[in-house]
């Protein structure tokens, strides 16, 4: 199992990195948020431990975004915070379970066993259909009616966002931040350019359009043929 620890304090992640690779396992250190966060967001852990009070970023803040952006790698909160309104807040951010310090080790590694046993088999998806229209991540192809459509690397992240929520509406703050890696909006109709170069592909000179614009909204991949 792959874990990664993100703990301010270097004597406490040292000691746990060493009993978690004692216990089998690879555990890498982050020592402050700014870090932890851009590992975790790289994703490819099992689980993620993740102190609350983190200098730089603060650690609800980090499990936050990974949730906003679909990332559902489990996540233990640690924290010298115990009271019942701490734990609350860390599991409503989007941790899936909260231990308070100081802690036994054998009762970390429970829970971080049980956290990673939670996560079903083959649950992350390879590839993504929507119509005639086939998406493969591991291959980094798309095709349509069985013909290859050539994208740019923007241009393929931004469709596999809009095909992993096909039939729902996608805003341009979510397209901003899960696609461009923004967190403000950069005043610039960049969604606008990619979106129309990605319509060229996918749709022109299809009898069904599969991308569409919802006015006041933003943008959605679906068959309306169906």
């Amino acid at each position: 199992m792959r874990i990664l620890i993100v703990e301010d304090d270097r004597e406490a992640a040292a000691y746990l990195v060493k009993a978690l690779k004692e216990a089998g396992h690879v555990a890498e250190h982050a020592d402050d948020g700014e870090t932890g966060a851009a590992l975790a967001f790289d994703g490819g852990y099992d689980v993620v431990v993740l102190d609350r009070m983190l200098p730089k970023r603060d650690g609800l803040s980090i499990v936050e975004e990974m949730r906003r952006k679909s990332d559902d790698t489990p996540v233990l909160i640690l924290s010298a915070l115990g009271q019942v309104d701490d734990r609350v807040k860390g599991l409503r951010a989007g941790g899936d379970d909260y231990l308070a310090k100081p802690y036994a080790f054998t009762e970390l590694l429970a829970r971080v066993e049980a956290l990673a046993r939670r996560r079903k088999p083959g649950e992350v998806e390879t590839s993504y259909r929507v119509a005639d229209l086939v998406l493969d991540r591991l291959a980094h192809t798309v095709t349509r009616g069985g013909q290859d459509v050539p994208l740019q690397p923007r241009e393929f992240r931004l469709l596999e966002y809009l095909m992993k929520h096909a039939g729902q509406v996608v805003t341009r703050t979510m397209l901003l931040e899960n696609v461009w890696d923004y967190h403000f909006d950069p005043q610039t109709n960049v969604i606008d350019v990619h979106m129309s170069r990605l319509r060229s592909k996918i749709d022109r000179g299809q009898d069904r359009p599969l991308l569409h614009t919802v006015r006041g909204a933003g943008y959605m991949i679906r068959d309306r043929g169906e």
